[in-house]
């Protein structure tokens, strides 16, 4: 269904503005543009999956940015060696990464043993951690950073941009993860029925704590792409793209009770969330007619899936009645 909507809009939109959609340039913009918002959606597609959420994904990817960008744009200047300019960079990106880290130690300790619902406890984490990265640096912007980094955002390998090269390489690794590893497995299984998971020997605690953990590694790639893209960190980038990420994983048949869910599915709800917003902006749209758009597609897909389903169980309730 998702595949016939993308080609529907981009029928739509290429018939509207031929020269402007249909266009490499064009092609090419998407391909800059969908990579942090995707990488975010699959932060946000590991909790839905175990029946969670993670409402703080946004705010713990941009407290991740500012610590990097602190480290870079204070250790490093004009003069600096290659050779200390790359120890800067590795231990900045160390240094974003174990803050995304405590982040989702701390946010999965607490649903996970002390049983507090997952919207609570990530709202919690996720007001603490802006309040705290907007008292740092007042909610000013830290920018200025060497080529190097501003490569991950802006570059391309092999005529790929380098945001979408990570993108695609963070969907594969949370694919195998989800489908194929006890983990994932596991994460479903939870999503399912926590309590027959726990009776089953699963270790359900743990492997909630380890659901936020790697939510917000996928929070670090995500600061990476952003603060490499904008060549600056700030407390409140990509806040729009909170709510986004659940429609997208929504839209591409995560569910939200948990259990089932495939990156595949999110995945192609992107590509169709990023037509309709390039294609609204080149005809000039409001972005906030956007943002009504991808509402109404989300329940219209929503709608189609309701009326297929229940039309594939009268049909297997008149087969086995024959």
């Amino acid at each position: 269904m998702l595949i016939g909507l993308i080609v529907l809009a981009a029928v739509f939109f290429g018939a509207l503005a031929p020269a402007r959609f249909l266009s490499g340039e064009t092609l090419r913009a998407m391909a800059f543009q969908m990579p942090e918002l995707g990488i975010l959606a699959l932060a946000m597609m590991i909790p839905l999956m175990s029946g969670g959420l993670n409402l703080a994904i946004i705010a713990t990817a941009n407290l991740s940015a500012l610590v990097m960008a602190a480290i870079l744009t204070k250790l490093l200047g004009p003069a600096s060696a290659p050779s200390a300019v790359a120890g800067v960079i590795a231990l900045a990106l160390v240094a974003g990464l174990a803050t995304s880290l405590v982040v989702g130690l701390i946010t999965g300790v607490i649903v996970a043993f002390l049983g507090v619902h997952p919207i609570l406890v990530t709202l919690g984490t996720m007001t603490a951690v802006k309040g705290i990265a907007v008292y740092a640096t007042n909610g000013g912007v830290i920018g200025g950073f060497p080529p190097a980094i501003l490569y991950l955002g802006n570059g391309t390998l092999g005529g790929v941009p380098v945001p979408m090269v990570l993108f695609v390489v963070c969907a594969v690794v949370v694919a195998v993860l989800m489908s194929h590893a006890a983990f994932g497995v596991s994460v479903r299984m939870i999503g399912s029925n926590e309590r027959a998971t726990r009776y089953s020997g699963v270790a359900t605690d743990w492997m909630l704590v380890g659901v936020y953990v790697a939510s917000s590694v996928l929070c670090w790639v995500a600061a990476v792409v952003m603060m490499a893209r904008f060549n600056s960190a700030r407390a409140g980038y990509a806040e729009s793209y909170l709510l986004i990420t659940i429609l997208a994983a929504v839209l591409g048949g995560v569910d939200p009770n948990g259990g089932f869910g495939k990156v595949l599915g999110l995945f192609l709800s992107l590509v169709l969330l990023q037509i309709i917003s390039t294609g609204f902006n080149l005809l000039g749209f409001s972005p906030h007619l956007t943002e009504a758009i991808w509402g109404a597609t989300m329940i219209l897909a929503i709608a189609i899936a309701l009326v297929r389903d229940r039309w594939m169980a009268r049909l297997w309730l008149r087969g086995t009645l024959k």
